[in-house]
């Protein structure tokens, strides 16, 4: 008899267990662990103010994301500020490093980032009234942590006139259900064809969320870049100008 209920509570186990390692049952519990599904659906705004390690040299940037998609990156670098990726719900605008001019990206450029303005402040918010396709793939170690690997299908982006699928690779930790890492694939530019990787620590208390304060950017096995955020403001008052077009005047071109 006690081998048989040893056996029956073997078995409940490893039914629990596979149920709790459902995509589905790990995004709920990555929105329980950083604050509930609803507050994130509230947020109408965040800013957040960030230090990126270049070479060793901390750069200051501010980046300003909106519900309604309007975004913006403020870099201020040798006492210039460098705007880049900002849309003001019709025109993506960037500052060319070299001529510090502002430049309007192409329309494949626009119409691929305006598919991402529908994931504020979460990719995984609604992904299913989406069209978003979720997949667990199984464990896998990242960084020395256990993680649950998933695979998110987002709507098809455009590449020099041809749809491609906008695949991303999730790593939620096993024990806190919150991402340390995003992997997808580059498709455009000198990193075409590699694996881009952004990494996630530090997850602190804002108004009741969690956020990561400690990120890398970079490729995958490559070199990354260091970014320390030092604040987030939720719902900040932004002046709609901001965002804007900067058209130059006959006195500018001049």
């Amino acid at each position: 008899m006690k081998t048989l209920t040893t056996f029956v509570m073997a078995c409940f186990i490893m039914v629990v267990g596979a149920h709790a390692q459902t995509a589905d049952e790990i995004i709920a519990n990555y929105f329980e662990n950083i604050g509930g599904l609803d507050n994130l659906k509230n947020l109408e705004g965040m800013k957040m103010t960030a230090k990126v390690n270049q070479g060793g040299m901390e750069i200051p940037i501010e980046i300003y994301q909106l519900k309604d998609g309007r975004q913006m990156t403020k870099i201020t670098f040798q006492g210039k500020e460098i705007m880049q990726g900002v849309y003001d719900g019709e025109t993506l605008w960037s500052h060319n490093f070299m001529t510090m001019k502002a430049e309007k990206s192409d329309a494949e450029e626009t119409a691929n980032f305006k598919l991402n303005t529908n994931d504020f402040p979460d990719s995984f918010v609604d992904y299913k009234e989406k069209g978003y396709i979720v997949e667990l793939l199984g464990k896998e170690t990242i960084d020395g942590a256990e993680t649950f690997k998933i695979k998110l299908v987002k709507e098809p982006i455009t590449v020099d006139g041809n749809q491609q699928d906008d695949i991303s690779f999730y790593f939620f930790d096993t024990e806190n259900f919150v991402p340390i890492a995003v992997q997808s694939e580059v498709k455009t530019g000198p990193a075409k064809g590699q694996t881009s990787e952004t990494t996630m620590s530090d997850y602190q208390e804002v108004e009741g969320l969690y956020f990561p304060f400690s990120m890398t950017q970079g490729v995958k096995g490559g070199q990354s870049q260091p970014i320390t955020i030092e604040t987030i403001e939720l719902n900040p008052t932004v002046d709609d100008a901001a965002f804007a077009f900067p058209e130059e005047t006959e006195t500018e071109e001049k």
